[in-house]
């Protein structure tokens, strides 16, 4: 078990030029990257200074593995020319078609390859866009062929967070705005969060950063008092629109999924100076509270000696990575295709917004199993499933790529 201490955080330039103020993110990333400056380090220390917990061993931190099998796969370019893509993912009942989701607030149409030059939503008169904030995520209703009901995550004018129900009545018609599930101020220009993800369960899970700045400077990952830092979820279809504390903990996990074949929850949760981490929860232990440590553990390591928050089960990485490989998780899916399943079935991807490199990895008996892939997609900002499970690969300058077998 390592136990080094990060006293005073690392300045890690990361990429060259300004970064916005107050922030510490790249300027123009939609996912957060680690310390750019002073602000990074901890506020001060605990009023009771106590041994932190520990969390169980994990294997040293660093690249997951070498290609191996994973150099029989590779990337096609399916589409180009999208603005800031940073979501995209399929409707119930709508076969052959991706709806991508571009940071300043529109929703466009990825149909049989080509991009259609009507978006299916745009709001972008609503968002703020920019660095991390702009329109997010979204998720379709699990009975969308029925009720056209789907759900949008942007930041508003203020930058504040706005989980909203919309209807499509007809692909001719621009969807209306039903209600407004969840607003939530944000202090801070970083760490917004915004993944909308429709779980096992029937519920509409959002994932919640801890607010930004750095260091979670006012506590409020292990605060149970704020919705910050949070997993969080709701019954759209029940009478209360009273969101239920999943988990917390969390610094800004950017993109998680639920397994479509098992129910398991995987999640990419962005490091702060040092280390990446892939967290993942089986699916007969979602209905526990649980902790993801931030910002008591950055992955395994100690970031600030306090104790975690009581209450919630801690959940230790899966797997992690140094900054040597990279700066900024970005999570993705279990692949369950036809295209390359002999070669990536039950395999969990994801990868890394900075260097682009993208890896896999498999559980079984306890192990996990660790592998490198050749390809890179620098400014990863998003992986997505279609109907049948296909697998691809958004890029923040545009293109989306699918993972096929090499030819």
């Amino acid at each position: 078990m390592r136990q080094g201490r990060l006293a005073a955080a690392l300045v890690v330039l990361l990429l060259a030029g300004a970064c916005e103020t107050g922030s510490d993110e790249p300027a123009g990333a939609p996912n957060p990257a680690p310390s750019t400056g002073a602000s990074e380090e901890p506020t001060g220390t605990t009023e009771t200074e106590t041994e932190t917990e520990t969390r169980p061993a994990l294997p040293t931190p660093g690249d997951p593995g070498p290609p191996g099998n994973g150099g029989l796969l590779e990337l096609r370019t399916v589409a180009a020319g999208l603005d800031s893509p940073v979501f995209a993912t399929a409707a119930p009942g709508v076969r052959n078609r991706l709806y991508v989701v571009e940071q300043p607030g529109r929703i466009r149409v990825l149909q049989d390859g080509k991009v259609l030059e009507q978006s299916f939503l745009d709001i972008t008169s609503k968002v703020s866009s920019g660095g991390e904030r702009g329109l997010l995520s979204m998720a379709f209703h699990p009975e969308y062929e029925s009720n056209g009901l789907f759900y949008v995550d942007y930041t508003d004018l203020q930058g504040d967070t706005r989980v909203v129900e919309y209807r499509a009545e007809s692909p001719e018609q621009e969807p209306t705005e039903v209600r407004q599930l969840l607003y939530l101020p944000q202090p801070y220009a970083n760490h917004n969060g915004g993944q909308l993800v429709f779980g096992p369960d029937g519920l509409l899970y959002v994932g919640m950063g801890d607010g930004g700045s750095g260091g979670d400077p006012e506590n409020r990952a292990q605060d149970l008092s704020s919705r910050l830092g949070k997993l969080l979820r709701l019954d759209v279809d029940g009478k209360s629109t009273d969101w239920e504390m999943a988990a917390y903990g969390l610094r800004n996990p950017w993109r998680f999924s639920f397994d479509r074949a098992t129910g398991d929850l995987w999640i990419g949760d962005v490091g702060q100076s040092n280390l990446e981490e892939i967290d993942f929860v089986p699916v007969t232990d979602l209905n526990e509270l649980h902790n993801f440590g931030w910002d008591v553990f950055e992955g395994s390591e100690v970031y600030e000696d306090k104790m975690l928050t009581p209450g919630g089960a801690l959940v230790e990485p899966i797997v992690e990575y140094t900054h040597d490989f990279g700066c900024s998780v970005t999570g993705g899916y279990v692949y369950r295709g036809r295209d390359v399943r002999k070669r990536a079935w039950g395999r969990y991807f994801f990868g890394d917004y900075c260097s682009g490199q993208v890896w896999s990895v498999a559980r079984s008996n306890g192990e996990v199993n660790r592998r490198g892939h050749p390809f890179r997609v620098p400014g990863l900002t998003s992986f997505a499933e279609d109907a049948a499970g296909e697998l691809y690969l958004l890029s923040h300058d545009g293109v989306i790529h699918r993972l096929v077998p090499r030819s």
